[in-house]
């Protein structure tokens, strides 16, 4: 039997937006997504690919469209489930008889949660609950709300990932293309890049205070390690001023990740494995060359005054 486990908003954000060639939606097996609220709310608005869990006679019925033991993720959610324990619904409203109403407490899982607890006997992988719900996911991400029910299957090929979320409203990581995509600048409220490529972007032109740009092409002989430093004070610089920044290159999948790897070796004083395995969880095709990885342990050894992490080992 399965596990039924958290899911932050952050994750759902990150598992909706990763790519191998193309979006990762577009994999029939990746992502399972379930809405046990009402239909009136479905219909209203939902998170995007998501299917609504019917009912008849008061029981939850398994989506029969999904292969649920292939399914890399299952995520279920309702209106605003905080807590996988019981929570407190109450048979009277009325403020006067507030003592009877403690006596008529009746304790029952949230809808996601119970929902959940049927289809753990159904996966392989675990369950996820959304923690917060959709009321919390919509609030904070309201560009992923649709009423579209139906994605055909190049619809999903076409569907324009978002940067990763590295810190939750705080740093992206992204690749040039999405740097320069209005929309998504707009939605995530961009106000400062770190570009790591030779190629130029529309924002911030001329602004060194919300602009770092270095030129460094993709190539196993580029050296990142002298501007670790300079990458660090501006990113921190900005987090005390509340701005959201997006660090990106060419493909962001190299020198954009060596750098928030770098960054949060930094930030957090952690060593290199440590910060690695965050961004790989937050973006899973990550691929820094070996020149950049052979960089980052000497920045932990700066850092740190040794070596920690044995990168002769695989850590990607």
């Amino acid at each position: 039997m399965a596990e039924l486990l958290f899911c932050e908003p952050t994750e759902l954000y990150n598992i909706l937006n990763q790519v191998s060639k193309l979006s990762r939606l577009a994999e029939p097996n990746y992502l399972c997504l379930l809405d046990v609220r009402s239909k009136r709310q479905y219909d209203e608005s939902h998170v995007i690919t998501a299917l609504r869990v019917k009912k008849t006679d008061h029981q939850y019925l398994i989506p029969e469209s999904v292969d649920l033991e292939c399914v890399r993720y299952c995520i279920v959610y309702d209106s605003n489930t905080s807590s996988l324990e019981l929570s407190i619904q109450r048979g009277q409203d009325d403020d006067e008889e507030k003592e009877d109403k403690e006596e008529d407490t009746e304790l029952l899982p949230g809808p996601a949660v119970e929902f959940g607890q049927i289809l753990i006997h159904f996966t392989r992988q675990p369950v996820y609950i959304l923690r917060g719900g959709y009321e919390c996911f919509s609030g904070m991400y309201h560009f992923f709300r649709t009423q579209k029910i139906i994605w055909m299957p190049q619809e999903l090929d076409a569907f324009q990932p978002y940067p990763i979320e590295i810190l939750p409203g705080r740093i992206f990581l992204g690749k040039i293309s999405q740097a320069c995509n209005a929309k998504m600048h707009k939605d995530l409220k961009i106000k400062a890049h770190v570009n790591i490529s030779m190629e130029t972007t529309p924002y911030f032109v001329g602004n060194v205070d919300k602009l770092l740009h270095i030129k460094l092409e993709d190539t196993p002989d580029a050296v990142l390690f002298t501007y670790f430093r300079h990458i660090c004070h501006f990113m921190e610089l900005h987090l005390r001023l509340h701005s959201v920044i997006l660090v990106f290159s060419t493909q962001g999948i190299s020198r954009s990740v060596a750098a928030v790897v770098a960054f949060l070796m930094h930030y957090n004083e952690e060593t290199l494995k440590r910060s690695w395995a965050h961004v790989k969880k937050c973006k899973t095709n990550m691929r820094p060359n070996r020149a950049l990885v052979t960089q980052l342990l000497e920045w932990e050894r700066a850092l740190h005054g040794e070596y920690l992490t044995d990168i002769s080992e695989p850590i990607y």
